[in-house]
């Protein structure tokens, strides 16, 4: 590719890069540099610009040429084409009609009188040879308006570029034309604005082939004149009769090479000039450019990769395409599977563990021991009704005789119906925990989704067995109420008997306590404070064995009111339409009294059921229970719901069996709240454990074949394809991202232009000019230091070239010993020529005085 040398080598990485990040379906966000070309008019901006295309497609001639900002975006494609923003869907093949496209456009908008418009056109060039990278072709810097030009073309022009090159992302090359004065350059004078340090800018001089005779750019190209961080680069474009008579853009660099080559003053720099070395600059610019961009890619990727890895944990170790991946991943989900079910059940310290509610083995320990004891308590405290029908018991038993001792049978009888009742409470626990185990397996087959058959057909096997463990408990926990029914261990050691039972009734013993002991803490909301206090509140709550109090905070420190439990109930209440809150309320079955200052009741609401469930098993433990409806009035005129008798005979005896019933009923209960669980966590939920670990892959292979068991749904397919894809990809473009690192070179900024030792070695007075336009361009070389071996000699006042006024004298220095004359020390003028100084031989005397002339003074 000719004229495009520079980039040749930079292509094929960013290649790479494009293509692995084409893999993941993601743009390559490299964000190269755009290149902005200012200058005069007729500086060779558009030449500069058609070098890094290598081809003419730039309107040329005479004057203002270039009158719209030219956007310039190269992509590197296959096929070589350009398309104009204003004309989509058209393709040019041709570049010559590319250029009058341009031409054509340029005059649509600004005419065909020189006008100028801000209005940009945009190119886009499609070429092998091309980065992807955007060039800016500037209309030039014009002070006095021609044609259709507004008066104010100066300023317009000045925002107008400005606008471009004041993007942090943008190398400004400032043109110059070798026959024009440096220091004048408004191509510099901008760029310095935008670029006071000159990070991005690199001086351009052009037409030095135009040069008038015995003058030359060496200082300006040196960095002398006015020193650039970067440098100057001078190149030779073609001329308009170049252009005319289609001179090849290889011909044009061979004729710049030979120039730099034969010229005097530049073929001791002849490897640093040129349009090839301004590529290669530009090209290590963009390479500095890429490998300062590749540690934030590399992490973006890093970070993509690691939310990544999750999903595809069953799959990394393997490849797309890889034959027994259906294998592979149908044993690594049901291992999964037996992993998660098991910690779910037991527990698990791991970071995945549920922080927000109860789940698996916890919502399990507490059906256990919060709620299957609350449905015991709740059925075994129904103190009326159970008055009721050991009485009932006691009458029918004596008949029509009055009966002088308290028969046994009634105990028998009364507590052969309470133990029935243990049935329903211990067989709903089964219902709950089974439910809970359901919902631990839809949880764990969940990584198999991409799977339905197979993650349906895993629930079903899996659901059959817990469903025949369900039975096969049930059946051991009816067995076990049916072992308690068929004998009355009545010498147990924690039995009352009947003559304590006895002295208790008559001794009229009061309520049973367990000390003022803190039995549970937690927050709960009261609703019914009244409108002037917004109607509801949270309160921490402290609940004892005697009484129930709530604090402001945690601190417990600010106690607003402490209630006594001593004749409450407990009973739900409903919440409301609108309420997604559980309440329950406490209250006194005496009507007559109130529970909480003046209301009857006191509202109280948690945020689950499981959570007032837990309450509820906590005020049972204080003693306070939940209410039962009231009894009504029978046909004989009896109100069954008093609880007494008018016989006071009866009356104890109904309180004797009473005695025996609770202290009888404590030891079943105590047994029942042992060994319901263990039954339930040895035939249901440890069988369904090794059901999953030993029998689990046997049986789906023997419900179906595998290759139905693991056929995916089309969306499934392609959503594991895609990851797996974006996976893979991603490890790649690290790869690459790697390798750049390593083949690529960086080149640091240049440091600083230290320009200090001009103001130094140069006189206050007038430099001296040299023939032709270029003026204040030479600069003295500064001396250099003196040799150990000898001082250096001393350098007599001379008259300036161009003033003829005498310079300052030198200090003056020890002169040689040796015979030798001192040496000369050059000082080149504007023109290049050295003026030599005449030797001086070494004296012993002072100094000579000279005149205004520079002729020496005699006494």
């Amino acid at each position: 590719m000719a004229g495009n040398e520079g980039m040749e080598h930079l292509i094929p990485l960013v290649n790479k890069l494009q293509d692995a990040f084409t893999q993941l379906g993601v743009s390559l966000s490299l964000d190269l540099p755009q290149i902005a070309v200012i200058g005069g008019q007729s500086a060779g901006k558009s030449s500069v610009l058609e070098n890094f295309v290598g081809r003419d497609f730039l309107p040329r001639g005479s004057g203002i040429v270039t009158r719209r900002p030219l956007v310039l975006q190269l992509v590197n494609s296959n096929v070589e084409y350009g398309e104009f923003l204003h004309c989509k869907g058209k393709k040019f093949t041709d570049f010559e009609a590319i250029r009058k496209e341009i031409e054509d456009e340029t005059d649509r908008i600004t005419g065909a009188n020189k006008g100028i418009s801000p209005v940009p056109i945009n190119l886009r060039v499609y070429s092998p040879h091309v980065l992807d990278l955007t060039l800016i072709d500037l209309p030039g810097i014009t002070r006095v308006p021609v044609g259709d030009q507004p008066l104010d073309i100066e300023k317009k022009l000045h925002g107008l570029i400005m606008s471009f090159i004041s993007k942090e992302n943008c190398i400004i090359l400032a043109v110059t034309p070798a026959n024009a004065d440096l220091v004048t350059s408004d191509a510099l004078k901008l760029a310095m604005e935008v670029d006071p340090l000159g990070m991005r800018t690199i001086g351009v001089i052009t037409k030095l082939d135009l040069m008038d005779e015995g003058t030359d750019a060496r200082d300006i190209l040196e960095n002398k004149t006015l020193p650039l961080r970067r440098g100057y680069v001078g190149v030779v474009n073609r001329s308009q009769r170049d252009i005319e008579g289609r001179k090849d853009i290889k011909a044009a660099l061979d004729a710049e090479r030979k120039f730099f080559l034969s010229h005097p003053s530049y073929r001791h720099m002849a490897e640093k000039m040129g349009t090839p070395y301004l590529q290669r600059v530009l090209n290590q610019q963009l390479t500095n450019h890429i490998r300062d961009t590749l540690p934030a890619l590399r992490e973006k990727l890093q970070r993509q990769l690691l939310s990544m890895e999750k999903e595809v944990e069953e799959y990394k170790s393997f490849r797309p395409d890889d034959p027994s991946r259906k294998t592979k991943a149908m044993m690594q989900m049901i291992q999964q599977l037996q992993t998660d079910f098991e910690q779910n059940i037991e527990g698990s310290g791991s970071a995945a563990v549920n922080t927000n509610e109860l789940s698996g083995g916890a919502r399990i320990n507490r059906l256990f021991h919060e709620r299957f004891p609350f449905e015991i308590v709740k059925m075994e405290f129904d103190e009326k009704e159970l008055r009721k029908e050991i009485a009932f018991a006691i009458r029918n038993i004596h008949g029509i005789r009055v009966g002088l001792f308290t028969p046994d049978m009634a105990f028998e009888a009364i507590v052969k119906r309470q133990i029935a009742r243990l049935k329903e409470p211990s067989l709903k626990c089964v219902d709950l925990v089974v439910s809970e185990l359901g919902n631990v397996l839809r949880k764990c087959t969940e990584k198999m989704g991409r799977f339905p058959a197979l993650r349906e057909e895993t629930e079903r096997i899996i659901n059959t067995h817990i469903r025949e463990r369900e039975q096969k408990t049930k059946e051991q926990l009816i067995l076990l109420v049916n072992v308690e029914l068929a004998y009355m261990n009545t010498n147990h050691e924690d039995f009352i008997g009947f003559t304590n039972a006895q002295q208790k009734a008559e001794s009229t013993a009061g309520k049973r306590t367990i000390g003022n002991q803190v039995i549970r803490k937690g927050w709960m909301c009261i609703h019914n404070l009244g409108i002037m206090k917004g109607g509801s509140r949270d309160y921490w709550f402290v609940l004892t064995s005697e009484s129930l109090s709530w604090y402001k905070d945690e601190e417990e420190r600010d106690k607003k009111y402490m209630l006594h439990l001593d004749g409450l109930k407990i009973k739900d209440i409903d919440p409301g339409f609108m309420s997604r809150r559980h309440m329950f309320a406490l209250f006194n079955p005496d009507q007559s009294r109130n529970v909480y200052k003046d209301y009857k009741q006191l509202e109280l609401s948690c945020e689950g059921q499981e959570e007032v469930d837990s309450w509820k098993a906590s005020f049972l433990r204080a003693g306070v229970y939940p209410d039962r409806s009231s009894g009504s009035v029978n046909g004989d005129g009896e109100s069954e719901s008093s609880g007494q008798s008018i016989d006071p005979q009866l009356e104890r005896q109904v309180e004797t069996i009473r005695n025996l019933v609770d202290s009888y009923m404590k030891i079943v209960t105590k047994t029942f709240r042992d060994l319901v669980p263990k039954i339930i966590m040895h035939l249901t939920i440890n069988s369904a454990k090794d059901f999953i670990y030993s029998d689990l892959l046997p049986s789906l292979y023997a419900s179906c074949d595998q290759a139905t068991l693991m056929e995916e749904s089309l969306e499934e397919a392609k959503k594991r394809d895609e990851m797996l894809r974006m996976y893979c990809a991603c490890k790649d473009a690290l790869k690459i991202i790697g390798d750049v690192s390593m083949t690529t070179s960086y080149q640091p900024v240049p440091p600083p232009v230290k320009d200090d030792w001009l103001k130094a070695s140069t006189p206050e007075s007038p430099r001296p000019s040299s023939p032709g336009p270029r003026r204040n361009l030479s600069i003295r070389a500064p001396p250099p230091p003196p040799v150990a071996s000898r001082p250096a000699p001393v350098i007599p006042s001379r008259p300036d070239a161009g003033t003829n006024r005498a310079l300052p004298a030198a200090p003056p220095r020890p002169v040689s010993s040796g015979n030798l004359p001192p040496p000369l020390v050059p000082s080149r003028g504007s023109g290049g020529n050295l003026p030599s100084i005449p030797p001086r031989t070494s004296q012993a005397g002072p100094e000579p005085i000279l005149d205004a002339f520079g002729m020496p003074l005699h006494k």
